[in-house]
């Protein structure tokens, strides 16, 4: 509704995106005698991705949170042959194959400064930035003006502020093919109540870098008959490969010098020209499986992964495009249990138990752009995989075999971790004075104050109003309705990061799979209400991947169902 740079009307902000994909994977399987299979295969699949900006590109321009019309059309085709050959005879069941193929990733990104304010000509008296586009070049910086001393000249012609320099979006075009083979062979040996599985891979890694791997697995079961027991461990070297979408982009952009100095301008760090390598991973498991009669199972299992080189993800100056990055490495410990109840008189049930730590390791290694931690830092944070109990408990009750049935499902998380915390410096304890007293949530947009439930005293956040003009609370008055934040001096990345609330949600549902008690044609009913109490919680908050995300509210669905 304003005035743009030209003098012109803005539109509202359109931006879009779409994928299309192709997948055909053809096999043949040819049996060579009574002990031995042989499987050939080939695959060829391609994902077009594109990022479409607002028609007006001025309408891209979203205060403290985009500053740039971006565009994009990325392809990603992945061809490959496969086979292998399997061996069962005796107490072996051997298997044996070769897969290789080649990714060819194409990348094309486009973008235009839509932000007076990202890189200023000139600076006024006070020091703030000089938003006049009339102002091109450091030599008109006179009078109150004077020269920005961080002016990068060589984004003017990119500009679109500055209707008189600039000629256009500036256009980045990558190209890299990804080839990949694997070579493997692994046997199964079951002998009385021991099972073995050995197993080793070899892979060549051959695209933007370079790597080879020789990676060894084994595991190792015992069923103690006499008490319905299994115990298993296992172990398995693992090579950890990039992510390919926009892998050109986050491993040589920065030696681009228009994408090198927008992302030094808009995250103010300097950009970080290391391609991404291939990592590695040791990874162990630790599982038990418990029958109580007939009635109640129980399999449990520790998870310990160990990855040097380990990837996270990352964004290109301040859009929606996002990329791969890589840390020094990550400790990501875990368990899991299930307890299943086969039907008694009706019932079933089953519980499943998790919890996982997801703990990087800095400093950053190589993918464009950084956060401040990443500068050559030595600490641990955890991303929002990091979750410390979540459970599932589902019942159902079918008093007849052909009759009605009623379920009930009930979810509890303790909370995501939610990294970009409403606190300066993602730490509640840093006042603008460095005080514990003050936090500082200037950071983010009242939008976003208000996706988080943010509070100051009884001044809550909404989708256009702060919770202070200056973005500035009392610590006494500060608090969320939707995050749980440390209390003032007690932030820490690794041990106490703010994390998302804890939430229960239930679940009911009512059907019967049988109407009307029919053999060959079947009609079935069902009625479920999903989210029955319609609490109002967040999922995640500013996830680099994936966003912001609420639960569903509370949904009802009624389905009549046709079996033939």
């Amino acid at each position: 509704g304003g005035l743009g740079p030209n003098g012109l009307p803005v539109s509202s902000t359109d931006q879009r995106s779409k994928i299309r994909t192709f997948n055909i994977a053809p096999t043949w399987t040819h049996l060579l005698n009574p002990n031995t299979v042989l499987t050939l295969g080939g695959f060829a699949r391609q994902d077009q991705y594109n990022y479409y900006p607002s028609g007006d590109p001025y309408a891209d321009l979203i205060p403290d949170l985009q500053s740039t019309s971006i565009g994009q059309n990325r392809r990603l085709t992945n061809l490959g042959l496969r086979a292998d050959v399997s061996y069962v005879k005796g107490i072996n069941n051997v298997k044996a194959g070769v897969t290789y193929e080649d990714t060819i990733l194409t990348e094309r990104d486009t973008f235009g400064i839509v932000d007076p304010a990202l890189n200023p000509v000139c600076l006024n008296a006070d020091g703030t930035t000089d938003t006049d586009p009339t102002v091109t070049n450091p030599a008109q910086c006179t009078g109150q003006l004077t020269p920005n001393p961080g002016y990068q000249s060589i984004l003017a012609p990119y500009d679109l502020t500055r209707p008189g320099t600039g000629v256009g979006p500036y256009t980045w075009l990558g190209h890299a093919n990804i080839r990949e083979t694997a070579l493997f062979i692994q046997d199964t040996i079951s002998i009385k109540n021991w099972t073995f599985n050995l197993g080793i891979r070899g892979d060549i890694y051959n695209g933007i870098t370079k790597a080879t791997q020789a990676e060894p697995r084994v595991g190792v079961a015992y069923n103690f008959k006499p008490t319905s027991s299994v115990l298993r461990v296992s172990y398995a070297r693992t090579l950890e490969t990039p992510f390919n979408e926009n892998l050109v982009l986050s491993s040589t952009g920065c030696s681009d010098p228009v994408v090198n100095a927008l992302q030094s301008e808009v995250q103010g760090y300097p950009c970080i020209t290391n391609p991404l390598v291939p990592g590695w991973r040791n990874e162990f498991h630790v599982g038990l499986e418990q029958a109580f009669g007939r009635f109640f199972v129980v399999d449990a299992e520790y998870i310990w992964k160990y990855t040097h080189l380990a990837y996270d993800f990352s964004v290109f100056g301040n859009t929606p495009i996002t990329y791969p990055i890589e840390w020094s490495s990550s400790k990501i410990p875990g368990y899991a249990v299930r307890g299943s109840m086969p039907n008694f008189r009706g019932l079933t049930a089953f519980v499943v138990l998790s919890s996982v730590a997801a703990r990087f390791f800095e400093p950053q290694v190589s993918g464009i752009g950084v956060t401040p931690t990443g500068l050559g830092g030595n600490g641990v944070f955890r991303i929002d995989h990091d979750e410390n109990f979540n459970q599932t408990t589902h019942l159902q009750y079918q008093p007849l075999k052909n009759g009605p049935w009623l379920s009930f499902n009930w979810r509890y998380d303790s909370g995501l971790v939610a990294g970009p915390v409403p606190c300066a410096g993602g730490n509640c304890a840093n006042g603008p004075n460095g005080t514990d007293t003050v936090v500082d949530v200037g950071n983010l947009t009242p939008d976003q104050q208000f996706e988080a439930g943010l509070f100051c005293g009884s001044t809550h956040a909404t989708p256009t109003s702060p919770i202070s003009s200056d973005g500035l609370c009392p610590a006494s008055q500060y608090g969320s309705t939707l995050i749980k934040i440390p209390a003032a001096g007690t932030e820490n990345d690794d041990h106490n990061p703010p994390r998302i609330a804890p939430r229960n949600l239930f679940d009911i549902a009512v059907g019967d799979d049988n109407l009307l008690h029919t053999e060959k044609y079947k009609w079935s009913a069902r009625l479920e209400v999903i989210n029955l109490a319609n609490s109002y919680v967040l999922y995640n908050f500013l996830s680099t991947f994936s966003g912001t995300h609420y639960v569903t509210p509370r949904a009802i669905t009624a389905s009549i169902g046709l079996h033939f």
